[in-house]
């Protein structure tokens, strides 16, 4: 540091922090290493994180940095007080005052008239440079389809499509004194949340007992249950999509599910690209579920690693609870219960049979909106399985006190049926108890 100061004291510092930006924006000329290994940028972007940008500069410093790090183009304005974060498909308008508080953030998708996002306001605001960042991903991302920009925003299109169908049946089956807990567990398209700037559309469709019992004694506290995302991918298998809404207005089929316009080729287009429902964190579903689902959209789930489904839903759950300890060797756990004696749970794992087997799924394809409430109703089905064996584990593998434990073993039997063996409170013997999820 001293030498780049003796070096650099007779010139301008207005010289000086443009060279730095052109030598942080140059391609370092060597193969690409993983960027875990490579100190200086990972440095660098310590030093950005730590950073608290309050000036106008160093907002735009930021707001620069950030966009070149996402892949995407950014400049200022000749007056300095509006940055520009751009792409081929998408443009977003930064305003600020001269102290550098964000006024105001204005997006601009593909042959479409820019408007405002309060969202990206207020995550600017608030310097949440981290959330702003993942936006510009989701915004990028929306348009990675194989072909030229008009395939690009073809793709898109269909995105706009399929949100005006699903917001539609959201409205369909709502009633006015429809409460949200109701919606999410119960409607066809769960609790939907419409896309809002950089903001994907998203449906919350599961909502756990413990949840609803936290939502009725704490009327003003908003739980969240498990959600996923409504978006589009690109693909290389060309499938089928609408490029306009095809849901037919107020109308339902005898067996009371929407009606949907045949898939003209004045509504639908091939492209290399599908819908996606995309989840925040990997849900443990069985392979009896994936089938089902594949067989309703007709698309194969790929990049699946098949494994027990018990050990998977272990897995996640330890993993949620911040648990260090994930592995699954350890299938006993001690569950303290209010007013009750002290559980023990023995999980087991089960067969490699492939009723008993499942997979971590993140996303699943489809390419008609008429997929969606099928998928809804698989989901909560496996969903409220899941949370009824979580319930079964903890932390905690190691009892302190023995006395006035009662024993559990908790046994897949096939599909959404297991089996439960305990002591007999009265008779000395186990006793077995079968049960079978139904969601209702």
């Amino acid at each position: 540091m001293e030498r780049l100061h003796l070096k650099y004291q007779q010139k301008p510092w207005n010289e000086t922090v443009k060279l730095v930006h052109f030598c942080m924006d140059k391609p370092l000329q060597r193969p690409v290493s993983d960027a875990s290994d490579d100190l200086l940028l990972s440095c660098m972007e310590k030093i950005q994180r730590t950073l608290n940008a309050k000036s106008l500069v160093s907002v735009m410093n930021r707001l620069e940095s950030l966009s070149k790090q996402k892949g995407l183009n950014a400049h200022v304005s000749p007056s300095g007080t509006a940055c520009y974060i751009t792409s081929d498909m998408f443009y977003i308008e930064v305003l600020l005052e001269k102290d550098g508080k964000v006024t105001d953030v204005k997006l601009a998708h593909f042959g479409e008239a820019p408007v405002v996002c309060e969202d990206l306001v207020q995550h600017l605001r608030m310097k949440n440079y981290d959330v702003f960042g993942k936006i510009l991903e989701d915004l990028s991302n929306l348009y990675k389809i194989p072909g030229n920009s008009e395939m690009r925003a073809k793709g898109y299109l269909a995105l706009q499509a399929l949100e005006k169908d699903l917001y539609a049946m959201y409205l369909l089956d709502r009633t006015q004194d429809v409460n949200r807990v109701t919606e999410v567990l119960h409607g066809k398209v769960g609790h939907l949340v419409p896309r809002t700037g950089g903001t994907p559309m998203n449906i919350e469709f599961y909502i756990s007992p413990y949840q609803v019992l936290e939502a009725e004694l704490n009327p003003g506290s908003q739980v969240c249950g498990t959600k996923t995302i409504v978006t589009v991918e690109g693909t290389d298998t060309l499938h089928r999509l609408p490029l306009s809404p095809l849901l037919v207005d107020s109308q339902a089929g005898e067996d009371g599910n929407p009606l949907f316009l045949p898939l003209s080729d004045e509504l639908s287009m091939d492209l290399l690209a599908f819908f996606v429902l995309k989840f925040h964190q990997p849900i443990p579903m069985s392979s009896c579920s994936i089938e089902e689902i594949q067989r309703l959209t007709g698309i194969r789930i790929t990049g699946l690693k098949l494994a027990p489904l018990y050990e998977l839903i272990v897995q996640s759950t330890l993993k949620e609870k911040g648990s260090e300890d994930l592995s699954t060797h350890k299938s006993c756990f001690f569950v303290s219960l209010p007013d009750c004696p002290k559980h023990c749970y023995f999980i087991s794992k089960g067969s490699e049979n492939s009723d008993l087997v499942g997979a971590l799924v993140s996303k699943i394809p489809f390419s008609h909106p008429k997929c969606v409430p099928g998928i809804i109703e698989i989901l909560r089905h496996q969903v409220a399985y899941n949370s009824l064996i979580s319930s079964c584990v903890s932390e905690k593998h190691i009892n302190e006190d023995d006395s006035e434990l009662l024993y559990f073993e908790v046994l897949p039997y096939k599909n959404t049926s297991f089996s439960v063996l305990f002591l007999h409170p009265v008779k000395e013997n186990l006793a077995c108890e079968k049960s079978n999820v139904t969601f209702i």
